[in-house]
Formats: structure tokens, C-alpha cells, sequence
């Protein structure tokens, strides 16, 4: 069970020089990763989730004030095993067919470190039906032109949640008296984002 996000999801992005004035940027999908972590018997299974948008408002003079949604496919879950993948769609896990969408939107930025570049981002997270304020931690990795003349920045962000929070309850005991599946799953987003003309 590798989910969760997740999600989530997905959030926490990016800004632009200091000369920049704020601005609104959306994600790339195809240089961003949402990926996650979940302990399986003794090691950590992960997964990701290919299918997801997000917007980011950011003025680079003003961290506090940046604004953050997202939203991801719950169906896209991909941890590279059709029949576990089947499994973590059903009732069991995330029960797409009733729930098809994780969405995060934040709430506020705290914790600001200008000199380190981070912040702690808050928002509510929204899986399985259930909403949640968490936080997450963030960094900006920079802001620069790519060759085509567009304005991208990147950023990181991570968290961890407790899937039975979210009421993703399913597991199994083992014979020695453990259960199969952890249920605190990390979560750890890279975003590469451009600025909406």
C-alpha cells in the first residue's frame, strides 16, 4: 500500500527571482514527481501518482503570502505492480470509483527561512473522503529561464500522514503478531513549475 499521498497533494511549489513581481505558476507534469513511502513487512515500498495539476501564487518579496492547490487522480496510483495497483484503486484502499480526486489547498505559510530558502506550508488534504489540515515542509530550489525564455522555478516539499486518519484502514497480521502494511506514509514532492502568462 503505497499510497497516500499523497498526496497529496501535491503542493508546495515555487517562486521567482527577487526582482520578480508575485505571480501565478502551474505545474509541469512532466518534471514533477509525487511519490511516497509506506513500510511493507520489513523494508519501504514506494509508489506515485502520474496524474495531477496544480497552481501556485507567489510573490518572491512576500513567502507568507503564497497560495498553493492541487489536485491529483487517485486512479494514477502506480507502484510498478498491476495487481497491487488494482488492489490500492479498490474499497479496500482509496475506492476510486467514489473518491477519484485528492486535493490539497493551503491555509497559510509559517516558519519562513529566507537565508535557507524554506517554510512550513499548511493546508487541508482531502483523501478517501476525509479532510485534514498538514503541513509540510518546503524548500525553493530557484527560479531561472529556460531555454525557450519561460520563467520556472522549483521547489520540495514533504510530509507524513497516517492513512487511518484518512479512514484507509485495511491491513493484515502476520504470524509473529505485526501487521503487513505501516501506516504512517511518507510523502515527497518535486515541482518544477512555469510562470502563467
Amino acid at each position: 500500500m503505497r499510497h497516500t499521498f499523497t498526496a497529496l497533494a501535491l503542493s508546495a511549489l515555487v517562486a521567482a527571482p527577487s526582482s520578480a513581481a508575485a505571480a501565478t505558476y502551474k505545474v509541469d507534469k512532466a518534471h514533477t514527481g509525487v511519490t511516497f513511502k509506506v513500510r511493507h513487512l520489513f523494508t519501504k515500498m514506494a509508489g506515485r501518482f502520474d496524474e495531477f495539476e496544480g497552481t501556485v501564487n507567489f510573490d518572491p518579496g512576500n513567502f507568507a503570502a503564497a497560495t498553493v492547490e492541487g489536485t491529483i487522480q487517485a486512479t494514477s496510483i502506480n507502484t510498478n505492480n498491476e495487481k497491487r495497483d488494482k488492489h490500492l484503486r479498490a474499497e479496500d484502499f482509496f475506492d476510486v470509483a467514489k473518491y477519484p480526486t485528492i486535493t490539497f489547498k493551503s491555509t497559510k505559510v509559517t516558519d519562513v527561512d529566507m537565508d535557507k530558502k524554506t517554510a512550513k506550508l499548511h493546508g487541508n488534504l482531502t483523501m478517501h473522503g476525509v479532510e485534514k489540515p498538514i503541513v509540510l515542509d518546503v524548500a525553493y530550489l530557484g527560479t531561472g529561464k529556460d531555454p525557450w525564455g519561460n520563467t520556472r522555478g522549483g521547489f520540495t516539499a514533504t510530509t507524513s500522514v497516517n492513512r487511518r486518519d484518512f479512514g484507509i484502514n485495511w491491513n493484515e497480521t502476520l504470524d509473529s503478531g505485526g501487521l503487513l502494511i505501516g501506516e504512517e506514509v511518507e510523502i515527497e514532492i518535486n515541482v518544477e513549475a512555469f510562470v502563467v502568462e
